[in-house]
C-alpha cells in the first residue's frame, strides 16, 4: 500500500520538504510526458504552481514512489466542482502499486474535496497514464486537437474524467 504526504511550502507552513529533491528529479526525468513547450522550464516552478495541492507518495517503508498534484480547481467558496490531476511514479512502482494508489487517492479526493469530477489531460502517446486512468475508472471525454505545442509541433491533448457517482445534478 501507499502513503500520501502533503507538501506544504512557506509561507503556508513547512511540511515534508525533504521530498522536494526527489519530486524535482522525477519530474525532470519524465518531463517529456508531462509538459508542453509552454510549461515552466524548471520542475521547481511547476511544484510551486501546484502548491499547496501536492503530495509525495511513498510505500509503507517510506520509500519515495512518486507524486500527485491537483490544480485548475473549478467551483466557488462553497462548492468544489472539479480539478485536474497530474501524477508521476518511479518506474519500479509502475503496475499494481500505482493502480492501488490511484484508487485510494481519487476516493479521498471525492470525500475530502466533494468534487463532482476529476479530470486528467494527457498526451495521446502516454499510454501508461491512459491505462492507469482507465483502470481507475476514468472515461475518455474528448480530444482537443492542436491544443498546444510540444517539441515545436502541434499537439493534441486527450481529456479523461472520473465522476463522483454519489453526486447527481
Amino acid at each position: 500500500m501507499c502513503k500520501f504526504k502533503r507538501i506544504i511550502l512557506p509561507p503556508h507552513g513547512s511540511q515534508n520538504l525533504n521530498y522536494l529533491p526527489q519530486i524535482t528529479k522525477l519530474y525532470e526525468k519524465y518531463s517529456k510526458f508531462l509538459q508542453d513547450d509552454f510549461a515552466p522550464k524548471s520542475a521547481l516552478r511547476h511544484i510551486l504552481n501546484t502548491a499547496p495541492n501536492l503530495w509525495s507518495i511513498t510505500d509503507f517503508d517510506d520509500e519515495f514512489a512518486g507524486f500527485v498534484a491537483l490544480d485548475n480547481f473549478t467551483g466557488n467558496n462553497t462548492t468544489n466542482f472539479s480539478a485536474e490531476v497530474s501524477t508521476c511514479f518511479e518506474r519500479k512502482f509502475w503496475g499494481k502499486f500505482t493502480k492501488n494508489c490511484a484508487k485510494i487517492f481519487f476516493k479521498k479526493c471525492f470525500e475530502i474535496y466533494g468534487f463532482y469530477k476529476i479530470k486528467a489531460l494527457v498526451f495521446p502517446d502516454n499510454f501508461r497514464v491512459i491505462t492507469l486512468l482507465k483502470t481507475s475508472g476514468f472515461k475518455y471525454e474528448t480530444t482537443m486537437p492542436d491544443e498546444t505545442i510540444r517539441n515545436g509541433k502541434l499537439q493534441d491533448i486527450d481529456v479523461y474524467s472520473l465522476k463522483n457517482r454519489f453526486i447527481n445534478f
